[in-house]
């Protein structure tokens, strides 16, 4: 039971059924100053109920609320303030994590039900883009978060191998291409025919024309244009694994728009069906004014496809396959149109599970402020960006650690959980300016800033050959008092960062649990041969296991020494 539980329930027990313990929880404050106590209930909702004052419905309730877990409880004008039993709650807390270690805040609300993560995506025949870091180390994170809550994640890697651009890129192909320059450089070199034909397209509407063309060729099993597509994707896979390899990011699926190629006429003929097709200005559309939204376009005019009709197929699918509790489509704020318009089609035939899918949307990254395009070449390509990162942290580590053994191995989890944790940190709906050298930064709210702070407590617990063991608190130092909190709240962090999709509250959670620590460090000689020696370690080795828990959550390592 955290802080919150318990005064709530505390509450709930002297009210009588005035108020629902729900009711009680939100309605439950932290008062400004620690002076104030721990915890406060504003009594303004029960005035009108119970014809009282604020006031003094405050002083009853201290009256008749049990002492049980608390030091004192309090009225201070409307407000009840609790003052909780610090000693008691430390011993409870500490001991439950030594007792669970990593395993402290599990919770089983998911049953063992499905959440589907559609994530990553990049597109075939494309750099892997500092852009696509968020679907995938968002998406990535959520899966952990989810699995501690009981749910089973499926991580599908959507690849986009399908659609318009592949006719652009096979008509820049025939046009410009050099076999071998591609098969030296694949990335390289489709990424430099990419960029060129839609420059000159801008200039030529018969370069948009053919590639619709190819495309259509391409959709209806053309041999060539079928091998060219083949042969673009599958250098691009052994790319992008090897940049997953890095991120230590696996997926459980890879199928992409491809795989879909085959099921989207049973989503025509299940619209057909329905009445819900209606033809416009030559092309196949779901009217959904009823939705205030767009016409959802099915099928272009010359009977090609669209995103939508591959997105509709591959919900049924997952529908089918997983039998989801949840479907996250962790994707660009700038597709919050696309599905909308997505879930309006499926509860138009009927799918009332449409409700369980959500678009987890998140802000862009620029550079210098700027928006970042691979149509223009404007891009921070992932993989040198991560290699860059592991030099800086190398360099860091050489100056504060030089005789550290597997140096290579601990700037590599440090360089690569910088970048990944800079990204986790910001609220997922805003974007960020990119900025290596305050990504992998030791000093601030940053990823190798929590990873010491865990080196350092482990550098602690080795020094004093600490055994864990169950403790009693009976004096607890504020500073010690401000981590117990933090500890006892870390099963609602995660609880929230469910909710909410919200990786960031971990992360904020990390940084706040290492402050913490840092600020007991600098006032409390941990290792001082006294009587409170054993509680010390405890609680540091408590913070540990806590940290390197939240790390993990967000897919960042915890290296055991920096």
């Amino acid at each position: 039971m955290n802080e919150k539980n318990l005064v709530a329930q505390a509450l709930f027990n002297a009210l009588d059924g005035a108020l629902e313990l729900e009711q009680i929880e939100k309605l439950i404050e932290k008062p400004k100053t620690s002076e104030l106590g721990d915890l406060a209930f504003p009594a303004f909702q029960l005035a009108k109920v119970m014809h009282k004052s604020p006031q003094l419905i405050a002083l009853d309730l201290c009256e008749k609320i049990l002492p049980d877990g608390f030091e004192k409880v309090v009225a201070t004008g409307p407000y009840v303030n609790f003052f909780l039993d610090k000693n008691a709650v430390a011993t409870q807390v500490i001991n439950e994590i030594t007792e669970k270690q990593h395993n402290y805040g599990d919770q089983n609300i998911g049953k063992s039900r499905h959440v589907v993560l559609d994530m990553s995506s990049p597109n075939i025949a494309k750099p892997f883009s500092i852009g696509h870091l968020r679907s995938t180390v968002i998406a990535d994170s959520l899966a952990n978060i989810y699995q501690k809550l009981g749910y089973q994640p499926v991580r599908i890697n959507h690849l986009g191998d399908w659609g318009k651009q592949f006719g652009m890129l096979i008509t820049a192909y025939k046009l410009w291409g050099d076999e071998e320059a591609v098969k030296a450089h694949p990335i390289d070199e489709l990424l430099k025919l990419y960029v060129r034909i839609n420059a000159q397209a801008e200039q030529n509407p018969q370069l948009d024309a053919d590639a619709r063309q190819w495309f259509l060729k391409l959709e209806n099993g053309d041999q060539e244009a079928l091998s060219l597509w083949k042969w673009f994707r599958d250098e691009s896979l052994l790319e992008f694994q090897r940049i997953y390899d890095k991120l230590d990011v696996s997926f459980d699926s890879l199928n992409g728009e491809a795989f879909y190629n085959d099921k989207m006429a049973e989503i025509v003929d299940l619209l057909d069906a329905g009445g819900l097709l209606q033809p416009s200005q030559g092309a196949t559309i779901v009217n959904l004014e009823k939705y205030n939204l767009n016409p959802a376009l099915i099928k272009k005019s010359d009977g090609a496809t669209l995103y939508i009709t591959r997105d509709l197929a591959a919900a049924l699918y997952r529908k089918r396959t997983y039998d989801f509790a949840k479907a996250l489509y962790v994707v660009g704020g700038e597709q919050a149109g696309h599905f909308k318009q997505l879930k309006a089609v499926l509860k138009e035939m009927g799918y009332d599970w449409a409700d369980d899918m959500e678009h987890v949307s998140f802000g862009l990254v620029t550079r210098d402020g700027k928006k970042l395009s691979t149509r223009k070449g404007n891009i921070i390509r992932l993989e040198p960006t991560l290699d860059e990162a592991v030099e800086r942290a190398l360099s860091q580590i050489d100056s504060k650690n030089p005789s550290l053994k597997n140096k290579e191995t601990v700037a590599h989890q440090v360089g690569v959980g910088a970048v990944k944790f800079y990204d986790l940190k910001t609220d997922r709906t805003n974007g960020y300016d990119f900025n290596l050298e305050e990504m992998v930064s030791f000093e601030g709210e940053t990823g190798p800033y929590v990873q010491y702070a865990y080196a350092r407590i482990r550098s602690i617990l080795r020094k004093a050959a600490f055994t864990p063991n169950f403790v009693t608190f009976t004096s607890l130092p504020l500073e010690a008092w401000e981590i117990v909190k933090i500890l006892q709240n870390f099963s609602e962090t995660v609880k929230r960062a469910a909710d909410k999709y919200e990786p960031s509250l971990i992360a904020k959670y990390a940084i706040s649990l290492a402050q913490a620590f840092n600020k007991y460090y600098a006032h409390v000689r941990i290792l001082e041969e006294n009587d409170g020696l054993n509680n010390r370690l405890a609680l540091a080795n408590a913070t540990a296991i806590i940290l390197k828990e939240a790390l993990r959550l967000l897919g960042v390592e915890a290296p055991e020494e920096m």
